[in-house]
């Protein structure tokens, strides 16, 4: 269906991150006048096209570099959050691992009250997502380190799973990856960049607030006071992602009407879920150093992860509630080094219960966003992700490991007992990433956006991208990123 067809002859997308960049490119495609607006700059850092050194783009100039508020359940530490601000945004700075999820996970957002979102609905869209423009593969060879922690993982008990995007999740894989040719695909080099001379592209430039008329988004606001500087077209769609949606929602008065008005911000809707909802996956380290040859540094190329497990923590569950991760290289993170050579079985937590919230702390730009993960705050979650921890540190005590490579755990290490690795947890646990659900989708009258993605309230305003997802994924949130993407564009697209 065309532009034309469908009543939307110009439209603005803000963010050029994973879903940001397919929609600008759908909408393109389609004969749309596309503004496509990124508050970082263009992808020109080398690092970021090398997957071996993607661990440098933390708290580069590529990052928004956010942080939550102390978190009490989490060792009163602000833990960092990642986010990219340069084109391709957040695909930018990962792993690249492209996870699907579980059926459930989706059959339950309809469920919900996110009508058409079941798994019979997208299965489909990730099928084409997978053979069009994003190459996504596991056809690579393994550094040495990653197939002996698979052997090890099965040593362990667990399944040898040839395609967890296949059905199955449960057991141990090689990543499914965006990479080709030893560099990082996303979506803004295979959907966006292509087609970049038509459409205009406005780089380094901040929008601070959606301009609302008459109940309709009818532009967007780059800027602030005197150099503020204003944008029109038929229809505004916000892919700033779970923590950038959100604070642009609330500068533009569209939030809880209380918090709004006790910053001075005129209230435009009173959407109470705005920034509410926020949740994230969570990682904890288990740090292995080898006695009997080394690792070796990362290899230009090659990612240092290639390896991922799902397993239950307990009977019962629908799904797997852990996703270790597994790195080629010593993740020392707030931790005091203890040598340069190693491997690291990053355990990690895929079903939180934990619930937290994003609020402004003023209305400006500079005013960096209030933003609470409630990290660990359900007892349920840390008994998962310590669960999680437990299992590493037995893989990491396999033959494989033990006997081939002389892996010796450096932490928790041998002084922390397993009935005290909950403790551990609380004070390593780091995020993974993840944040989704403080747009979030559904039919009820808390929900944001319904399941077009339009946001309550307001004509003309779409928020597409990870923040209107209900719960987060069994898995990495790159592959649902994208396919909302492509489903925001085709609810657009359709009038």
């Amino acid at each position: 269906m065309t532009g034309a067809n469908s009543g939307v002859r110009s439209a603005i997308v803000v963010g050029a991150g994973t879903s940001g960049a397919i929609v600008a490119r759908r909408l393109t495609d389609a004969g749309v006048a596309v503004t496509l607006v990124e508050a970082g700059g263009y992808d020109t850092n080398p690092a970021i096209h090398d997957p071996s050194r993607a661990g440098e783009l933390w708290h580069s100039t590529e990052d928004w570099d956010f942080f939550t508020v102390p978190q009490p359940h989490a060792g009163g530490r602000q833990l960092h959050l990642p986010r990219g601000k340069v084109t391709g945004g957040s695909h930018a700075l990962n792993a690249m691992i492209w996870v699907r999820g579980a059926a459930s996970d989706y059959d339950a957002w309809e469920a919900a009250g996110a009508t058409g979102w079941g798994w019979a609905d997208v299965e489909p869209i990730y099928d084409a997502i997978e053979n069009d423009l994003l190459p996504v593969t596991d056809d690579y060879a393994l550094s040495p380190i990653q197939a002996s922690i698979i052997d090890a993982a099965v040593e362990e008990g667990l399944p040898r799973n040839p395609n967890y995007n296949g059905g199955t999740l449960d057991g141990v894989s090689q990543e499914q990856v965006t990479i080709k040719d030893g560099r990082r695909v996303n979506t803004w080099t295979a959907y966006a960049q292509p087609v970049a001379e038509r459409m205009t592209i406005l780089t380094g430039r901040a929008v601070h607030s959606v301009i609302v008329r008459d109940g309709r988004a009818v532009g967007i606001r780059l800027g602030e006071g005197d150099e503020a500087e204003e944008v029109f077209a038929d229809e505004v769609i916000l892919s700033a992602g779970a923590l950038g949606t959100p604070v642009i929602l609330l500068r533009s008065g569209i939030g809880p009407a209380a918090e709004l008005a006790a910053l001075g911000i005129p209230v435009v809707h009173d959407a109470p879920g705005v920034g509410k909802n926020l949740h994230d996956h969570l990682l904890s380290p288990v740090i292995f150093a080898t006695e009997k040859k080394p690792v070796g540094p990362p290899q230009p190329g090659v990612s240092v992860t290639q390896s991922h497990l799902f397993w239950r923590s307990r009977d019962g569950l629908p799904q797997p509630d852990t996703q270790p991760i597994h790195f080629s290289v010593p993740m020392w993170g707030e931790l005091e080094p203890r040598g340069t050579d190693g491997f690291t079985l990053m355990a990690g937590l895929v079903t939180p219960y934990s619930r937290g919230e994003l609020r402004l702390t003023g209305p400006g730009l500079d005013d960096l966003p209030h933003i609470d993960l409630a990290a660990l705050e359900d007892q349920r979650d840390a008994d998962a992700l310590a669960a999680s921890v437990r299992q590493c540190r037995r893989i990491g005590g396999q033959p494989a490991l033990a006997e081939e490579w002389g892996a010796v755990e450096v932490y928790p290490g041998p002084d922390v007992a397993d009935d005290d690795v909950e403790e551990w947890v609380r004070r390593t646990a780091i995020t993974y990433h993840h944040q989704v659900g403080t747009c979030r989708m559904g039919s009820d009258p808390q929900a944001v956006v319904d399941p077009q993605l339009r946001v309550r309230g307001i004509e003309g305003l779409r928020v597409i991208d990870a923040s209107v997802i209900p719960t987060v994924p069994t898995g990495n949130t790159n592959a649902p990123a994208a396919m909302i993407g492509e489903r925001g564009a085709r609810f657009l697209l359709a009038g």
